[in-house]
């Protein structure tokens, strides 16, 4: 793959106007056969009013693009209740789902409005209530995307008992190519379905790495903006920001420890490339890979207790180890395939979800550590690299080549559901997901 390889050399050898629409557009490619049916309907505004956003066509979307529901919407109803008791039950059967979404959006005074929502399973024992979730909301015009999508993780919790992660973010890099052969780079920060996209840093040098901090508030991220790498950190609310480290040679691979007081990071000052852990209060610095090979991209376990990071240290192509933090011992847990980087633990520790290569093609796979074997996660014809685990685990946030550009791509955890997010201009890269932010 060009990019991660020109990264992993550069370890061994050393403006446009936004808006609350998508600079990414989520395109589902493949779904899980036998999808769960579930009818939205159009959520009611009495009146003349026009909505400032489809709360219903929202909702919508949110579930088609998990891949794991069939969603029947307007076009395919002839039935619109807004109350669980206006619901023909014979109705919905007949469509063949049984669980039914209805609501509606009543105007207040001073641009507020108020939202009420109920799932409804239609084939619950008799006797019993078929409303399953029963929520009403007082929020104003501009909430109601940010609704929209709490609602959606609420069926979809009520529905799989996963947690939803549509009121999760994502951040990553755009570079943007201009006809005078000039680069601009952009960190920016967008909704998980690419809506409401907006930068933190807009820069003619690189950018690289981004990493959400465990409560959602900071992200660290790497720039060349001074001719010279260095790890910043930034307040994703208010945009203020701080240079971490900037010491001579690399500095690179920010990681987050799951309390967020320490920065796993890499660091060439002393001669090799190797992982450090910095306290981020004090700044002070422990060495924690201690030889001569590329060590390079940690990445904590759940417990803390241990890194994975990639490394050449068996000679030839980078391998996926394991460093016990205690111990100072690292083992090397990939073997399947001559190469295999950017590994991150799965919410379980159970797995490690990193870059894959198979018959030439990076692709995403996902480690299972008791038994080391490795499956594939994702079918596409070009690269990927940078994976990024949900906060729930269900799926992978990823970058990939696709019709000469290189987009984000999503996979599921289990390889079933797969998504397409191509960035409207540039190319999109190194992704990463954030923490539940509620």
């Amino acid at each position: 793959m060009r990019k991660l390889i020109n990264l992993f050399l550069l370890i061994f050898t050393t403006i446009v106007p936004y808006s609350a629409y998508a600079i990414l557009s989520m395109e589902l490619t493949r779904g899980v056969a036998g999808a769960i049916p579930i009818a939205i309907v159009p959520f009611v505004l009495p009146g003349d009013n026009t909505l400032p956003q489809d709360v219903s066509g929202i909702i919508t979307s949110d579930l088609q693009n998990s891949g794991r529901f069939k969603v029947y919407g307007k076009s395919a109803l002839n039935q619109f209740p807004s109350e669980a008791n206006q619901v023909s039950t014979d109705y919905f059967k007949r469509l063949g789902t049984n669980n039914v979404v209805v609501g509606k959006i009543v105007a207040l005074d001073g641009h507020r409005y108020q939202v009420s929502v109920q799932l409804l399973d239609i084939f619950r024992d008799q006797g019993a209530s078929n409303v399953v979730l029963s929520k009403k909301y007082t929020i104003s015009a501009n909430e109601m995307r940010a609704l929209a999508h709490h609602i959606s993780d609420l069926i979809y919790e009520q529905i799989t008992g996963v947690r939803g992660i549509f009121s999760t973010k994502i951040v990553y890099v755009v570079v943007q190519r201009s006809a005078d052969a000039s680069t601009r780079y952009l960190l920016e920060v967008a909704d998980q379905d690419g809506y409401n996209p907006r930068p933190l840093l807009n820069s003619p040098e690189p950018i690289m790495s981004p990493a959400w901090s465990p409560n959602g508030k900071q992200i660290a991220y790497v720039s060349f903006e001074n001719k010279q790498a260095g790890i910043y950190i930034e307040d994703v609310a208010i945009g203020t920001r701080r240079l971490l480290s900037e010491f001579p040679g690399i500095n690179g691979a920010p990681s987050w420890s799951h309390d967020g007081k320490r920065l796993a990071l890499v660091l060439s000052k002393d001669g090799a490339p190797n992982i450090y852990i910095m306290d981020i209060a004090t700044r002070r610095l422990s060495k924690v890979t201690h030889d001569f090979y590329i060590n390079t991209e940690p990445a904590w376990s759940p417990d803390g207790k241990s890194l994975v990071y990639t490394s050449n240290r068996s000679g030839g192509l980078p391998q996926i180890y394991q460093l016990n933090l205690a111990s100072g011992l690292s083992s090397r847990v990939s073997f399947d395939g001559d190469y295999n980087a950017r590994a991150s633990y799965t919410r379980d520790g159970k797995n490690i979800v990193m870059i894959h290569r198979v018959s030439g093609i990076y692709n995403i796979g996902i480690l299972d550590l008791d038994s080391g074997t490795i499956r594939v996660l994702n079918s596409t014809v070009g690269d990927s690299s940078s994976p990024s685990v949900a906060p729930n685990g269900s799926m992978v946030l990823y970058d990939t080549f696709y019709n000469g550009r290189n987009v984000l791509g999503m996979v599921s955890s289990d390889g079933r559901v797969q998504l397409r997010m191509p960035a409207r201009s540039g190319d999109a890269q190194d992704p990463a997901w954030s923490p539940f932010l509620s």
